[in-house]
């Protein structure tokens, strides 16, 4: 078969797949072709082409457009350019279509799930622009902030994305940065923007540790920093969300030889491996608010980069978890606590919230802010040694869950629903992930009782979900029991 790099195709646009491309068809093989609508007719250049049955490409010519294709808002994801936008060039409406369509693919193949989907923005009335309060930018090696091309280690020195928050890279691209480095900006609660530049990876030094990656109210996180002597220097932990467009974490494209695989590995430990860091704006300490209560973590940490979103989950959670005064939770993956803290108050000092998580600092965050709460208990421990460990004892009413990007697992969920809880309340942001576990407490003996979605990364491909699952009820008709 011959390898169709740089070459460019007439093709028609199939169904939207899962990464922020559309499928479509040429000479027998299968074209994964970004930066383009399902129906249109586009001139597609294949970008990465590895032999088999499919090929990547872009969307380089629009010779027939969709109704819902309208200017770009984003000057820096075009063909040939960064990861961050993949649906700028479509109407809101229409990218929330294109992820429900998504979601409700992978719940129908994976998990066998046949639903209608919606795709909801996390404010009402929301825009494209403006909504993210976290970045992390990468440094070339002219000391220029940037963002990763998309599949590539290469740094793009062009700030103009419209994603973050009014004011959070002001001055950003005006300054050199130490090459190599990376940057993290985040603007908190208070409007108060901190600036934190990380070490090159390629000066960690031996002995380096990294974690497991989560954040308050259930993300991933690394421990990653540790403290240099520079001023206004300050020592720092945590990371980005694997799944964040604009974080600074490469995911190139898988390497078919041995020795690419080894040095990708390579590049992904250094890149997690503990890391000095400088703060040159702020005091590296961000202050946020959920339903009332303030929290203080680390910049460089996990907070949702959507300035509405901590407040939205939280909110549903509450809602789903049908608890009362002297009931009992668990918070896996729970980070600082987010959603302990709503639970806490539903089963006041009556009952028991328990959250785990094996990002320390994270769980120093989280008590902290919930020193007021004696009955909530946050422990630092992987989540699959501790739900193991405590199958067998109180029954929870109610688990939460929002694992790392590849989800809980077999081993987790199968630990969850072992203990017996009456409800679950699933959290995942990779569709596919979220499907494989849904499926997985399916066949555990749990229906979907409901299921939202929302826009938490405007015009990209990601989309958050939340799932409620109930423990069946076995039908005893046979045993003369009438059902309740």
């Amino acid at each position: 078969m011959s390898d169709w790099r740089t070459s460019t195709f007439e093709v028609r646009l199939g169904p939207p797949g899962h990464g922020g491309f559309c499928v479509a068809r040429h000479e027998g093989r299968v074209m994964f072709v970004r930066h383009g609508l399902p129906g249109e007719l586009v001139l597609a250049r294949v970008t990465e082409d590895r032999g088999g049955s499919y090929c990547r490409a872009d969307a380089v010519e629009v010779l027939e457009a969709a109704p819902d294709r309208v200017p770009p808002t984003c000057p820096v994801s075009g063909p040939g350019g960064a990861g961050c936008c993949d649906f700028s060039f479509a109407t809101p409406a229409a990218q929330r279509a294109l992820k429900a369509t998504v979601v409700a693919e992978q719940l129908r193949r994976v998990a066998g799930i046949e639903r209608d989907v919606l795709v909801e923005p996390i404010e009402s009335g929301e825009t494209i622009g403006g909504w993210r309060t976290r970045v992390r930018l990468a440094v070339d090696e002219r000391g220029r902030a940037g963002v990763h091309r998309f599949r590539s280690t290469d740094v793009i020195a062009d700030l103009r994305c419209p994603q973050p928050v009014a004011g959070a890279l002001e001055g950003i691209a005006d300054r050199h940065w130490t090459p190599g480095a990376d940057l993290v900006i985040a603007v908190d609660g208070d409007g108060i923007r901190h600036i934190v530049e990380l070490a090159p990876a390629a000066e960690t030094g031996p002995g380096s540790r990294g974690g497991d990656r989560r954040g308050p109210g259930g993300s991933d996180r690394r421990d990653n920093s540790r403290r240099r002597d520079r001023p206004h220097g300050r020592d720092r932990r945590g990371g980005r969300r694997g799944s964040d467009p604009w974080s600074s974490e490469v995911a190139p494209a898988a390497p078919t030889r041995r020795d690419e695989r080894r040095d990708a590995s390579a590049r992904r430990a250094a890149a997690h491996a503990a890391r000095d860091e400088w703060v040159f704006a702020g005091s590296g300490r961000a202050v946020e608010y959920v339903a009332g209560r303030r929290w203080e973590v680390a910049a460089t940490g996990f907070w949702q980069a959507h300035r509405g979103a901590a407040q939205r989950y939280s909110d549903l959670v509450a809602e789903w978890s049908g608890l009362g005064a002297g009931g009992r939770a668990w918070d896996l993956y729970s980070g600082a606590g987010v959603f302990a803290a709503r639970m806490a108050e539903q089963v006041g000092r009556t009952g028991v919230v328990l959250g785990v998580d094996s990002a320390r600092p994270a769980v120093a965050d989280g008590a902290a802010a919930l020193r007021d709460l004696p009955w909530v208990e946050l422990r630092t421990q992987r989540v699959e040694r501790w739900v193991v460990e405590h199958v067998g004892s109180a029954a929870p009413d109610v688990v939460v869950l929002d694992p790392p990007r590849a989800g809980a697992g077999k081993e987790v969920v199968g630990a969850v629903t072992a203990s017996g809880p009456t409800r679950i309340v699933h959290v995942g942001c990779d569709p596919a992930a979220f499907a494989r576990d849904l499926g997985l407490y399916q066949a555990a003996g749990y229906r979907l009782a409901d299921l939202r979605a929302f826009d938490a990364f405007p015009a990209t491909h990601h989309v958050e979900c939340l799932a409620l699952l109930e423990r069946r009820v076995p039908d005893q008709r046979h045993l003369g029991v009438r059902p309740a």
